[in-house]
């Protein structure tokens, strides 16, 4: 399946329907939206004011802000990291569909 990619601003209530989740792909990670390529996934990219990425842009967001977080991870006291009350692993890089 081919994929679009954006930025939107979640506005809440009504930003996405659950008719929406049952006519395309949808999801968000890190700043993008991942929209599948079709009639109905277009029309939600401009009804919500999405500003069109290109894969590679996308991308580069999303690296963006795992770096952020990677950086914001590396600052935290050694007993929070390895804390089993946190749990919380070092953010990894990973590729949009």
């Amino acid at each position: 399946m081919a994929h679009l990619y954006c930025t939107a601003t979640n506005t809440g209530v009504g930003f996405f329907t659950h008719q929406d989740r049952t006519s395309f792909y949808l999801s968000a990670f890190d700043g993008i939206w991942v929209v599948g390529d079709k009639r109905t996934g277009r029309a939600w990219i401009q009804r919500v004011n999405g500003t069109p990425k290109t894969a590679a842009e996308a991308q580069a967001i999303v690296d963006g802000k795992v770096e952020e977080q990677q950086a914001e991870w590396d600052n935290l006291p050694e007993a929070q990291k390895t804390s089993s009350v946190v749990n919380m692993p070092r953010p990894v890089k990973y590729t949009l569909p």
